[in-house]
């Protein structure tokens, strides 16, 4: 029995090294360089092209390469059989040390010392006070940013598909509630997973929700942001600047309006990176799991898409 890696465009030789040394008696293939399909009874993907997975009439469990599972949930042609994430202690890390450098330069207007810089303007100015947080989408990932910006002295809101309880964090859920989350929010962090429902969930209506002059921070997907209703936001002075990590088309074709927008701040999907070495282990062990015919771990529920 073997195992295929649909993962195109990537180099994954630390993986297949990984993997190796963990299952040296499994047999690690790479897409499409796939020699026998039906051997294929465990899948590791991410952004497969679709119907890349259905000749593996043998297959019995899929695993996302990274937290999200929007990108493998929209093949069309998907099997249906389990499917799991990687949930790793360090993403959540990472993610927090990201937010809690945007969140203090944005603090110190660094935004603005930056665009100063090249026109030569020498302008001081006051750090910004930011004092209140609100965490679009409090999954584990979301607690963990929500419980970090609690600890650095913020009033913190959480908002959410379904009812939650953190300490500390005012949490609101539904969409009648979602005004609440965010009205007196001064920064307004987005971690929602992508689904059906999530898709252009951040549009006019709702940053009019915002507090005015917010600043807006995205580190989930872009596709859940309407593009041209943020840069309105921006333009307008509803929000007062933006950070972006993901977008809708990466990488962020040349020529759009984001890249030369002058609050808005770029950063090409560095948030949180997939750690070789612990997502390979969690293949192993869901590779393992799904030979003893045991739940996999981190599965995935495919009507709520996550």
């Amino acid at each position: 029995m073997s195992i295929a890696l649909v993962i195109p465009d990537r180099d994954l030789s630390r993986l297949v090294a990984e993997l190796t040394q963990l299952l040296p008696d499994v047999v690690i293939e790479q897409w499409p360089d796939i020699v026998q399909p039906e051997r294929v009874e465990f899948a590791v993907v991410w952004k497969q092209p679709t119907g890349s997975l259905t000749n593996f009439t043998n297959l019995k469990a899929i695993q996302s390469y990274g937290a999200g599972v929007d990108s493998v949930l929209s093949d069309r042609d998907l099997p249906q059989v389990p499917l799991s994430r990687i949930v790793d202690p360090g993403l959540a890390q990472a993610m927090v040390s990201y937010l809690d450098t945007i969140v203090n330069m944005y603090q110190l207007r660094f935004d603005r010392f930056i665009h100063d810089q090249p026109l030569q303007q020498w302008r001081p100015k006051g750090p910004r006070r930011l004092q209140s947080l609100a965490v679009l989408g409090v999954g584990a990932l979301g607690q963990t940013v929500a419980q970090h910006f609690v600890t650095a002295g913020f009033q913190v809101t959480g908002w959410s598909r379904s009812a939650k309880q953190i300490e500390n964090v005012q949490c609101f859920a539904g969409i009648e509630q979602f005004e609440q989350a965010v009205q007196a929010a001064d920064v307004v962090v987005c971690l929602l997973p992508l689904t059906a429902e999530t898709d252009s969930f951040l549009n006019a209506q709702r940053f009019q929700s915002f507090k005015p002059e917010a600043i807006f921070v995205n580190v989930a997907r872009g596709a859940i942001v309407d593009d041209r209703d943020l840069l309105s936001a921006l333009d307008t002075g509803q929000l007062q600047a933006a950070c972006l990590d993901v977008f809708r088309q990466e990488p962020l074709p040349a020529g759009h309006p984001f890249w030369n927008h002058p609050q808005l701040m770029i950063t090409p999907h560095i948030s949180a990176v997939t750690n070789i070495q612990t997502a390979a282990q969690q293949i192993a062990e869901n590779y393992r799991r799904c030979q003893q015919h045991r739940t996999l771990l981190h599965q995935v529920d495919p009507q709520k898409g996550y």
